[in-house]
C-alpha cells in the first residue's frame, strides 16, 4: 500500500464509522419512540377491549332478565288462557314487553292448541328478539376487535424494541472501531455493523406495510 492510500483508506474507515454511529444513535432513539408509542397504543386497545366486554356481560345479563320478565309473564298468560279466565289471560297479555309481542303474536298465528307442528313456544320464534342481545353481540365483536389491535401493537412494540437492540449493536461496532489500530479489523467490525443497520432498516421499511 502507498503512503498515500493509507491515509485515505483510514479517512474512509473513520467517515463510515462516524456516519454508523451518527445513523444508529438516530435509528436507536426513533425505534425507542415508536415501541413507547405502541405499548401506549396496546393500552388503549386493551383498555377498550376490556370495557367493550364489560358492556357486552352487562348487556347480555339484562338480556336474561328480561326474558325472565317475558317467560314469567307467558306462563302467566298460559295458565289463565287454558283456565278460561279471560279477564285475566287479558291482563297479562296487556303487559308483554314491546319486544315480546311480535313473537306471541306468530306463535298465535301457528294455531298451537290445534297444530301438532306449531312451536312449543313464542321463544322458539325468530321474532323473539331482544336489543340486549343484539348490542351484546356487538359489543363483544367490538371487544374482539380491540384485542386484536392490542395483540397487534404489541407485537409492534416488540418489534421496535429488537430495533433498538439491533441499533445499540451497531453503535457498539462503530465504537469499537474507533479503538482498535489494525485497518482490516476495524473494517471488519464496520462491515458487520453496517450490514446489521442495513438489515434491519429493510426489516422496519417492510413492517411498515
Amino acid at each position: 500500500m502507498t503512503a498515500d492510500a493509507l491515509p485515505r483508506r483510514t479517512h474512509r474507515i473513520e467517515l463510515a464509522a462516524t456516519v454508523l454511529l451518527a445513523v444508529a444513535a438516530v435509528a436507536t432513539a426513533w425505534s425507542s419512540y415508536q415501541s413507547a408509542r405502541w405499548r401506549g397504543t396496546q393500552a388503549l386497545r386493551a383498555s377498550t377491549a376490556t370495557a367493550a366486554r364489560i358492556a357486552s356481560s352487562q348487556a347480555a345479563t339484562r338480556a336474561g332478565q328480561l326474558t325472565q320478565i317475558d317467560i314469567a309473564t307467558f306462563i302467566q298468560w298460559v295458565d289463565a288462557d287454558v283456565a278460561g279466565n279471560r279477564k285475566l289471560a287479558d291482563f297479562y297479555r296487556h303487559r308483554f314487553r314491546q319486544e315480546f309481542r311480535p313473537a306471541f303474536a306468530a306463535w298465535l298465528a301457528t294455531k298451537p292448541r290445534t297444530n301438532p307442528n306449531a312451536p312449543l313456544t313464542p321463544f322458539a320464534l325468530p321474532q323473539y328478539r331482544l336489543a340486549e342481545t343484539q348490542r351484546s353481540k356487538q359489543l363483544d365483536a367490538r371487544g374482539e376487535l380491540a384485542a386484536a389491535g392490542a395483540e397487534k401493537a404489541n407485537q409492534k412494540a416488540n418489534d421496535y424494541v429488537l430495533a433498538v437492540v439491533l441499533f445499540a449493536a451497531c453503535l457498539f461496532f462503530a465504537g469499537i472501531s474507533t479503538k482498535l489500530h489494525a485497518l482490516r479489523q476495524r473494517e471488519a467490525l464496520l462491515v458487520i455493523g453496517w450490514t446489521i443497520w442495513l438489515g434491519t432498516a429493510i426489516w422496519l421499511a417492510a413492517l411498515a406495510f
